[in-house]
């Protein structure tokens, strides 16, 4: 299967293609969360299981995705959009609060955004590991983004004097690492604390790299 079939063009059932293609997809999303994030799993699904879940044809699936690599793309991207639209909504509301309620709140965000379903958490840091190179290549890309959003952040409260001045490149890298590590760990059962106690713990870790032993902001 080289492409997608040709869908249907005009109004059927007071729907265009447009409105009947969208909810096609968001059915086939829906069944893809379920069955790549619980059981069986993305490598043990079949396009006809998949279709069976959603309630559609074979024939319909076709006539969106390529394949199941296809899904598994467009729904690790759609876990990782709600978990941003989270975040931003959070930080929109955290304007001009101190550094570490700010902080606070950005984790919180994030934490319950992919942790509300833990089928979302097997999707990022599961599912799609080990894949293809395509796939490697767009998860490397969305960590990039939390990547940036860290940095903003960060260079942002340089510019207050909330933070040490220095190139947090490095820095927001391997914190994020910890963030996706211990979330993953404690999705899972491998670490006896409460969500808020691993928010509290990122954000201390964020604070210790913002604000380094022996740094004191600038006397206003």
């Amino acid at each position: 299967m080289t492409g997608r079939l040709k869908t249907p063009t005009g109004r059927y059932g007071g729907r265009t293609a447009e409105e009947r293609q969208a909810e096609r997809r968001r059915r086939f999303l829906g069944a893809a969360l379920r069955l790549f994030g619980g059981t069986p799993g993305y490598r043990g699904t079949t396009v006809a299981a998949l279709s069976q879940a959603a309630g559609l044809s074979t024939r319909q699936f076709y006539e969106e995705f390529r394949g199941l690599e296809d899904v598994l793309a467009a729904l690790h991207l759609q876990v990782n959009d709600w978990a941003e639209e989270a975040v931003l909504d959070a930080l929109a509301s955290a304007e001009g609060l101190p550094l570490a309620e700010r902080a606070a709140v950005l984790f919180r965000a994030y934490a319950r955004g992919v942790t509300r379903d833990p089928r979302r958490i097997r999707i990022t840091f599961v599912e799609i590991i080990g894949v293809s190179p395509r796939l490697e290549e767009q998860r490397l890309a969305r960590r990039a983004r939390w990547i940036d959003l860290i940095r903003a952040e960060a260079d942002a409260a340089v510019a207050r004097g909330d933070a040490a001045p220095r190139d947090y490149r490095l820095a927001a890298t391997a914190f994020i690492g910890s963030v996706n590590g211990l979330l993953h760990d404690w999705s899972a059962g491998w670490v006896d604390a409460t969500l808020d106690e691993v928010v509290d713990e990122l954000v201390r870790l964020l604070l210790g790299m913002l604000r380094p032993e022996g740094w004191r902001p600038a006397a206003g």
